[in-house]
């Protein structure tokens, strides 16, 4: 679903971006409201954490240090972020509820079911939920969720949280743009992102890194050895293949997994008429 324009409204209760905040979207009926840990208790003390609503734990997994989220529904928002206590990984919530109280059961149950879904397409964080949710709903409720969604997802990045931003979106959909960089055979297709760049799941990095690599460049060394370990990178015909999209700080960084070493991604990224990324952003 193509996200529509939409004008946000934030209120900083403590005047810090950073601690308990809300937001609310013009002419939608839903609320969010977002806090760290350390002001839980205030997150629970909100009239809105009374009501029945999605919410996402947000944090880092305990045994590989990647971002986690949990994904739950509660006809009392309040009562089951108090549960959640024991949970250690998390360092953040957020919550979604209706300001006319016309969420249902069956209605937080299919946000939370479609919420785990499109978490887990996105592969930015590892889903610590061990069932999906998700309930049955009339054609015209389901519609009405459907919206519901589009709105958290708008809302989410700008609470700190883009645990439902497919990694390449955007640039996935500008393909006529997309840069190619080449090393002995091997070809990664990629875009700039928000977040840095984007390496496309099919392109090619060089299997064995440059001797030099591991004392001149050790972090591309470890970076490619997470990668690998993780299923991103797999040996393949001599080379290794993305077999997914994935985001690097930046494009030197996305370049020299592929060259197996350091590399100038400024230069070593270009356009199908030959321009490198320097000359494209000149």
């Amino acid at each position: 679903m193509t996200m529509s324009s939409a004008t946000i409204k934030l209120f900083l209760p403590f005047g810090d971006a950073k601690r308990l905040r809300t937001a609310e979207i013009s002419n939608w009926s839903g609320k969010a409201i977002a806090a760290p840990r350390t002001d839980l208790d205030d997150l629970l003390g909100r009239e809105e954490a009374g009501k029945a609503g999605v919410y996402l734990l947000l944090g880092t997994d305990l045994d590989t240090g990647k971002p986690a989220a949990y994904v739950g529904e509660a006809e009392v928002v309040r009562d089951r972020l108090k549960q959640h206590k024991e949970k250690e990984f998390w360092v953040s919530a957020v919550f979604f509820v209706s300001k006319d109280e016309n969420l249902t059961k069956a209605h937080i149950r299919y946000l939370e079911g479609r919420l785990i879904e499109e978490a887990k397409k996105a592969e930015r964080y590892t889903i610590q939920n061990s069932q999906s949710g998700g309930s049955r709903l009339p054609e015209s409720d389901r519609e009405d969720m459907e919206v519901f969604l589009m709105r958290i997802r708008q809302l989410l990045p700008v609470l700190g949280a883009d645990v439902l931003m497919p990694i390449g979106e955007v640039a996935q959909q500008q393909k006529s743009s997309w840069l190619r960089c080449e090393c002995k055979g091997a070809v990664g297709k990629g875009q700039r992102t928000v977040n840095g760049f984007v390496v496309f799941k099919g392109s090619t990095a060089v299997e064995q890194e440059r001797p030099s690599a591991k004392k001149q460049h050790p972090f591309v060394v470890v970076l490619r050895q997470n990668l690998i370990a993780e299923e991103t990178l797999v040996s393949q015909n001599g080379f290794l293949i993305f077999t997914r999209d994935a985001e690097f700080t930046s494009p030197s960084t996305a370049a020299a997994v592929i060259h197996g070493g350091g590399a100038n991604g400024l230069t070593g990224w270009r356009d199908e008429a030959g321009k490198t990324l320097k000359e494209i952003e000149a």
